[in-house]
C-alpha cells in the first residue's frame, strides 16, 4: 500500500530521515517545548498522526497517546497510525488502544517492553521488520485487518496469549530469539510463519487456527508446543527443523498436517488427531513416536535413523487436567482409525506399527520389510467377498490377506471380476514380478513375530504372484498351476481333500467296473500219485482273476472297492484280489491319493501352527 504521506527529512543536520510535524522542519522529538505542546493540544481522539523515523522516550510516547485518549473509554483512540522506523526507547505501552486505520510499525525499534495488550488493531497492522529487543506483549489483541510482523525481530519474550487475528497474519522470516507465545491465540484468516526463526520455545497451546496455517521452512531451536491447538484447515511444516526435544499435540487438524521433507533433529513426540498428515522425505534423526488418530499417513521415502512407532490412539487424546481434546471439527470423519497410504522409499528396519490399517498402504519400493515389526491388530486388504460368475464358470476366493497392489494389478487385468480396487492417483503400475518379494518379505516379518497363520496368507500371495509373473518358464507356470488347483500352495485344506474325495471315489468307481474279479480266485492242487505208493507231490495254484461280467455295481463289490481304496491312502495292502486293471489302479491310487493327504495335513498345520 502506498504511505498516506511523502516521507521527509528532519531539519537537523546529519541527522536519519525522520517524518516533521505538520507545519515545522523537525520531527515531534526536537520540536521545541511549546512548539510541541500546541502540537499536542491540537490533537483529537481519532486523529492520524505521521511520525516516521522519530526517536520517542517513555515520557514523549506517554504524552502523545495521552492527546489521544477517547473520553469515553479512557484509552487511547488512534487513525492511520504511522511509526516506521521509529525508535522507542523506553517502554511503548498501547495497552488497550484502538487503531482506526491502518497501523504502521515497518522496521521500527522497540528498546524495551513493547506493550500492545488489548489493543484493536482496525486496519491493517504492519510490524515488518521491527525489532523487539525487550518483551514484547500483544495479549487480547484484536487484529481486524492484514496483521504483518515479516522479518521483524523479538530479541526477548514475545506474548500474543488470547489474541485474534481476523484478517491475514504474516509473521515470515520473523526472528523469536526467546519465548514465544501464542496461547489462546485466535487465528481466523491465513497465517503465515514461513522461515521464522524460534530460538527459543514456540508456544501455540489451545491456540486457534481457522484458516490455513504455514510454518514452511521455519526452524524450532527450543522446542515447540501445540498442545490443545486447533487447525481448521491444512497445518503446513514443509522442510521445517526442530533442532531439540519436540512435543507437538495432542492436536486436532481438520486438513492436512503437512511434515513433509522436515527434520527432526531431537526426540520427538506428536499426538495428532488429523484428517490427512503427510511426512514425504521426512528425516528422523532420533527415536520417535507417533500417536495418532483418524489420520491417513503418506510415509513415503521417510527417512529414520532410530526406532519410529506409529500407534492408532483408540480413545481420544487427555490433557494434564483430565480434560479429553475436542475433536468436533473431525466429527464428520467415520472412525478414529489411522490408514496408512504409502510407505514406499523407507528402510523398515525401525519401523513398528500398532493398530494401524495396511488396506490401502502401498509397499512396492520398500527396503528392509522382512524386519518391520507389526503389532495389535494391524488389518490388510482382502480379496472380493461373494462368488461371481465368469459365463457359466463360478469364482470364488478364498479369504485372505492381500496387498494394495495386487488389487490394483488385478483390478486392471482385462477379465478382472468385480471387486479389486482400482489404483488410487499417484500409485503406478507394479506387477506380479515387484509384489513376489513385497510379499515374500512380510511373509518373513509375520514368521519372525510368531504369527504362522498370517504368514500362510501372505506365502500364499508370494506363489500366487510367481505364478503370474512374465519371468518364468513354462514348465514352472505349469507346477505351480497344479500345485495352485491341488492345494492352494499347500494352504487349502478343503480344496486337497475335495480332490483326495473325488481321487478315491474314482478310483472305487474303477474298481468296481474294472478291478474286482467276478469271484474271488479258489486254490487247486495239483499232483500225481505213484503206482508203487511213493512219495504223492502236490502243486498248490491259484487261478487267475476273472474279469467281471455281469451285475459290476453291486453292494458288495461297493464295500470291497472301499475296503482297497482307504487302504492305498495309508500304503497299506488291503490283500483283496484284483484284476490285472485293478492292480493297476490301486498302484496308481497309492500315489496320488497319499500325496493330497498329506497337502491337506500340511494345510491344516499351516493354518494352527504357532
Amino acid at each position: 500500500m502506498a504511505p498516506l504521506w511523502p516521507w521527509h527529512h528532519c531539519g537537523r543536520p546529519g541527522r536519519l530521515p525522520w517524518h516533521p510535524v505538520s507545519g515545522h522542519t523537525v520531527c515531534l522529538a526536537h520540536l521545541a517545548d511549546a512548539d510541541r505542546d500546541a502540537y499536542l493540544v491540537g490533537l483529537t481522539p481519532g486523529a492520524d498522526i505521521d511520525h516516521r523515523g522519530t526517536p520517542f522516550s517513555e515520557p514523549l510516547l506517554d504524552a502523545l497517546l495521552d492527546a489521544l485518549l477517547d473520553p469515553a473509554t479512557g484509552h487511547p483512540r488512534l487513525g492511520e497510525a504511522r511509526f516506521d522506523s521509529a525508535t522507542f526507547q523506553g517502554d511503548a505501552r498501547f495497552t488497550r488502544a484502538t487503531f482506526q486505520g491502518h497501523a504502521w510499525f515497518g522496521s521500527a525499534t522497540f528498546q524495551d517492553l513493547a506493550s500492545f495488550d488489548s489493543a484493536t488493531f482496525q486496519g491493517l497492522a504492519r510490524f515488518e521488520s521491527a525489532s523487539f529487543r525487550g518483551s514484547a506483549h500483544f495479549n487480547w489483541v484484536s487484529f481486524q485487518g492484514y496483521a504483518g510482523f515479516r522479518a521483524a525481530t523479538f530479541q526477548n519474550l514475545a506474548w500474543f496469549d488470547s489474541a485474534t487475528f481476523h484478517g491475514i497474519t504474516k509473521f515470515a522470516a520473523a526472528t523469536f530469539e526467546h519465548l514465544a507465545q501464542f496461547d489462546s491465540t485466535t487465528f481466523q484468516d491465513n497465517v503465515f510463519f514461513v522461515r521464522a526463526t524460534f530460538q527459543g520455545l514456540g508456544q501455540f497451546g489451545s491456540a486457534t487456527f481457522q484458516g490455513h496455517a504455514s510454518f514452511g521452512w521455519a526452524t524450532f531451536q527450543g522446542g515447540a508446543g501445540f498442545r490443545s491447538a486447533v487447525f481448521e484447515g491444512d497445518a503446513r511444516f514443509d522442510e521445517a527443523a526442530f533442532e531439540r526435544l519436540v512435543t507437538l499435540g495432542p492436536l486436532v487438524c481438520a486438513g492436512r498436517f503437512v511434515l513433509s521433507e522436515a527434520v527432526f533433529n531431537g526426540p520427538a513426540n506428536l499426538s495428532f488427531a488429523a484428517r490427512r498428515l503427510e511426512c514425504r522425505r521426512t528425516r528422523w534423526s532420533s527415536t520417535a513416536e507417533l500417536r495418532l488418530r483418524y489420520a491417513t499417513v503418506d510415509f513415503s521415502h521417510t527417512v529414520f535413523e532410530y526406532p519410529l512407532t506409529i500407534v492408532t490412539e483408540a480413545d481420544p487424546f487427555v490433557l494434564p487436567g483430565g480434560q479429553p481434546v475436542d475433536e468436533l471439527v473431525l466429527a464428520s470423519t467415520p472412525d478414529a482409525t489411522v490408514r496408512i497410504a504409502s510407505m514406499r522409499g523407507v528402510d523398515a528396519a525401525h519401523l513398528v506399527l500398532a493398530d494401524v490399517d495396511l488396506s490401502a498402504c502401498l509397499f512396492t519400493g520398500t527396503v528392509h520389510l522382512d524386519q518391520i515389526r507389526l503389532e495389535g491388530a494391524c488389518v490388510f486388504g482382502t480379496v472380493p467377498p461373494t462368488t461371481h460368475w465368469r459365463g457359466w464358470l463360478p469364482i470364488r476366493f478364498t479369504q485372505r490377506r492381500t496387498l494394495a497392489e495386487e488389487h490394483h494389478w488385478r483390478a486392471s487385468q482385462p477379465a478382472a471380476v468385480p471387486g479389486w480396487n482400482v489404483a488410487v492417483f499417484g500409485a503406478g503400475r507394479v506387477g506380479p514380478l515387484q509384489l513376489a518379494p513385497v510379499y515374500r518379505a512380510l511373509r518373513k516379518a509375520f514368521e519372525d513375530g510368531k504369527h504362522e497363520p498370517g504368514a500362510a496368507d501372505f506365502y500364499y500371495g508370494e506363489m500366487e504372484m510367481r505364478r503370474h509373473a512374465d519371468d518364468i518358464p513354462p514348465s514352472e507356470r505349469s507346477l505351480l498351476t497344479a500345485y495352485w488347483a491341488l492345494s492352494g500352495y499347500g494352504m487349502r485344506a478343503s480344496r486337497a481333500l475335495g480332490w483326495l474325495g473325488a481321487a478315491m471315489l474314482i478310483t472305487i468307481v474303477l474298481l468296481m467296473g474294472f478291478g474286482l474279479p467276478n469271484d474271488s480266485p479258489k486254490q487247486e492242487a495239483t499232483g500225481t500219485v505213484p503206482a508203487d505208493g511213493g512219495k504223492v507231490t502236490f502243486e498248490i495254484d491259484k487261478t487267475d482273476p476273472q474279469n467281471p461280467s455281469g451285475d459290476r455295481f453291486t453292494g458288495e463289490r461297493f464295500e470291497k472297492a472301499l475296503n482297497v481304496t482307504l487302504n492305498s491312502v495309508v500304503f497299506r495292502s488291503s490283500g483283496q484280489d484284483l484284476t490285472t486293471t485293478g492292480t493297476y489302479i490301486e498302484m496308481v491310487s497309492r500315489v496320488t491319493e497319499p500325496v493330497l493327504l498329506g497337502l491337506a495335513v500340511l494345510a491344516v498345520r499351516n493354518r494352527v501352527k504357532r
